[in-house]
Order: C-alpha cells, then structure tokens, then sequence
C-alpha cells in the first residue's frame, strides 16, 4: 500500500478549523494527494515545474472553496520552495512555512498546550 498525503490546515479569525483532510479534494478524479504530494514528485520522477503545476492546481481548488488571504506550504518540500514556486500562480500569497518540516509538529504540539490549558481553567 503506497502512503502518500497532503496535511492541511486552515485558520480563520486566529482559531484553527479542526479535522480537515483537503488532501482527499478531486481534481481530474482522483485525490489531490495522489497527484501533488511531494511523494508523487518523488516517485514519479516529475520535473518541479511538472509537479509544480500539479500543487498550483490544488492551490487553486482551494482558493475557490475557501478565498484564503495566504497559503503556508511546510513539509519536507518547503526546503525546496525555490524550485516550485514560479510555477505557482495564485490569488492569495504562497510562502514556504519559517520552521519548514517542523512546522506541522511544533503547531500540534501549541495546539494540544492551549486545548490542555483551556480544560485546565475550565475545571
């Protein structure tokens, strides 16, 4: 079984929405992790301007659905912004996440602190 993914989050007015899973979105009938997770760049040996296009099309499925002010890609491929980054063509800002591939763990981490805390003070 070949595990791919596409993390996602979103944040609006400062407070994260929970339990979203934007990697499953179609786009051309199959789940957007299955043609623009770094994985597929990997496996498929995709040139970064091939599978560039690939995320600039997930990026905009999102923009429709959600009209975001700003993407933040993290990850292990936002070391390699720089590659796939012209390639992106979108309404909203796209920078690569400031803690890279730690990004997504240091934020969970934060995130189960501030819900510890708030059943701490409501005890």
């Amino acid at each position: 079984m070949e595990i791919l993914g596409i993390g996602s989050a979103i944040f609006t007015e400062g407070r994260l929405v929970p339990n979203t899973e934007l990697g499953h979105l179609e786009i051309k009938g199959k789940d957007a992790e299955s043609r623009a997770a770094a994985r597929v760049r990997e496996d498929k040996k995709l040139s970064w301007k091939k599978w560039g296009k690939r995320v600039n099309k997930y990026l905009n499925v999102l923009e429709t659905l959600f009209a975001p002010d700003l993407f933040i890609l993290g990850g292990g491929v936002s070391k390699k912004y720089a590659k796939f980054a012209p390639y992106l063509k979108t309404h909203a800002q796209v920078v690569p996440a400031q803690l890279r591939n730690e990004a997504g763990i240091i934020g969970a981490a934060l995130y189960a602190r501030d819900l510890a805390s708030s059943i701490n003070h409501a005890s």
